[in-house]
């Protein structure tokens, strides 16, 4: 009897712990399923918050008496602003997660500023065309992003580059370095470095006899082309690699274009006071990229 206990002990022991490891095994089994149905249960939190809102100052409360001749043109550009605006927080939405700390400020607030400083000069050139022309509506062109969530915060950079405004863009992101332009004409191009080389109609060769009242502004905005170029030349170097297939076009071409509508306007308006406006300047504003 005293030898049989041993053996049955040890049947026992190895029943025991077989029994033990397929216990094991089975909570092992139960938790690596219950892991993945909690991972999938979690897997909704995940989902990125709202981008969040762009919003722009209203101008409309800051405009004189607007005359008769003026008010389709201004109503045309004040609907654009609108217009603008909603087309913003949809690229703001359509973009979440791309891009670096910067390119909500670069690629959406900076071209959005630019844009808007064009339509305001319109609005501004359309009222001074039949009574006092009102000056510094450009301090509404600045919008600002109010962030719902960690969607928005990975892009809410630095903004200021876009709207050259910087940004912008404002510049398109404005990168406000300078780059390299011609100066001396409206065509500019930056030293190519890989990235690339932007390249403007020259404007000069169009322009009329210029009043002597008006010299100065026109070369001054004459001056201002150079610097736009330039600034385009050098955020398309600091930006290589960023973005999407887009990202040039969006953040630094269309962005130049609207800087570019802007002094043109500003060149006819000058000239505009004292002779004959030229019209149609807008023509030169679009630029191209040269690889």
């Amino acid at each position: 009897m005293s030898r049989a206990l041993p053996k049955y002990d040890k049947r026992r022991v190895a029943f025991v712990g077989g029994a033990a490891a397929v216990a094991l095994s089975g909570t092992v089994i139960a938790g690596f399923a219950l892991a993945g149905e909690s991972g999938q249960r979690a897997e909704p939190a995940r989902t990125l918050a709202g981008p969040g809102t762009i919003t722009c100052p209203d101008v409309t409360g800051e405009l004189p008496a607007i005359p008769a001749s003026a008010q389709a043109e201004v109503d045309r550009n004040l609907a654009q602003l609108q217009t603008q605006i909603a087309e913003a927080n949809q690229r703001l939405v359509d973009t979440v997660g791309q891009g670096g700390p910067n390119f909500v400020q670069n690629a959406i607030l900076g071209p959005l500023e630019d844009k808007r400083v064009a339509a305001l000069n319109r609005i501004e050139t359309a009222i001074g065309g039949a009574a006092a022309k009102p000056d510094g509506l450009e301090a509404f062109a600045a919008c600002t992003l109010n962030a719902d969530g960690a969607g928005a915060g990975a892009d809410d950079g630095a903004e200021a580059t876009p709207s050259d405004p910087a940004g912008a863009d404002g510049d398109a992101g404005a990168g406000q370095d300078t780059g390299n332009g011609n100066a001396g004409n409206g065509e500019g191009a930056g030293a190519d470095t890989g990235a690339g080389t932007i390249t403007c109609p020259d404007v000069t060769g169009e322009l009329p006899a210029i009043p002597a009242s008006a010299q100065a502004e026109v070369d001054r905005n004459l001056a201002q082309l150079q610097t736009q170029i330039a600034e385009a030349n050098q955020r398309l170097v600091d930006t290589v690699g960023q973005g999407g297939p887009n990202f040039v076009q969006n953040a630094i071409l269309g962005p130049l274009e609207d800087k570019r509508v802007a002094a043109l306007n500003r060149i006819e308006t000058a000239i505009g006071r004292a002779a004959a406006k030229p019209d149609g300047l807008e023509a030169f504003a679009a630029c191209t990229l040269t690889r």
